[in-house]
């Protein structure tokens, strides 16, 4: 199998099942493993995986709420504040958009009241931060 082949079905096993080992992922792709770990470490290092992560569901956790803020900031802030705003403990992602918000942050904290208090004083206090429009998740269906 081509290396380029390899490594996108190494991907999309990672993709479909994130917990499964190296082991079950090596099995399923039908190379070795010191192969797929050579493989999955390139993609790492490579940046084409940058982490890994849990999905929640909010309806199931204790007071916790996820949420995606977009962010409009002034096109001269916009390193800097994508910096500061990667120093947030509650930021889960950040993302570049097109339509309409620059940036759009995810978030999760203890409540609704927490994510607020985020969002108006920690987000809205950055300089350059000219909006910031949050969408509160409730449930995730798939």
């Amino acid at each position: 199998m081509e290396s380029k082949s390899v490594e996108q079905h190494l991907l999309t096993l990672l993709i479909e099942n994130p917990k499964a080992s190296i082991g079950e992922i090596a099995e399923q792709a039908d190379v070795s493993r010191p192969t797929a770990q050579k493989y999955i470490r390139k993609l790492e290092d490579d940046g084409a995986i940058v982490g890994y992560s849990v999905e929640l569901n909010p309806k199931k956790l204790d007071h916790q709420s996820i949420a995606f803020v977009g962010i409009d900031v002034k096109s001269e802030s916009y390193v800097a504040v994508t910096k500061e705003l990667q120093e947030l403990d509650e930021l889960m992602a950040l993302y570049t958009a097109t339509g309409d918000h620059m940036l759009m942050a995810e978030l999760q904290a203890p409540g609704n009241d927490e994510l607020n208090r985020i969002i108006s004083q920690d987000i809205l206090s950055i300089e350059g931060v000219t909006a910031a429009c949050p969408t509160v998740l409730h449930e995730r269906i798939v």
